[in-house]
């Protein structure tokens, strides 16, 4: 389907590239090192199943929860349209 300017095929790398950004996103939020027992934030232990699921997690679900909805949402514009880069 030709769009525009955009060569065949541009929509899709556009998804195939937004997709694989927040795949690494995703992965670079992963916790790495050294686990521990207790919440760092609320010191309240971390359940084995947690721990066991995601090595080297330093946080309970609450608390990580708390973390996960403060974060804000980053990313590239890779629409051209004028109109989606003043959202």
């Amino acid at each position: 389907m030709a769009n525009g300017w955009a060569r065949d095929g541009a929509v899709q790398d556009q998804i195939d590239d937004t997709v694989t950004d927040a795949v690494l996103r995703a992965r670079g939020m992963m916790p790495t090192g050294e686990g521990s027992d207790e919440c760092d934030d609320c010191g309240e232990d971390i359940p084995q199943a947690r721990r066991a699921a995601l090595p080297g997690t330093r946080t309970c679900v609450a608390c990580q929860a708390k973390r996960d909805a403060n974060m804000r949402a980053v990313g590239i514009n890779r629409r051209g349209s004028k109109d989606s880069q003043l959202r």
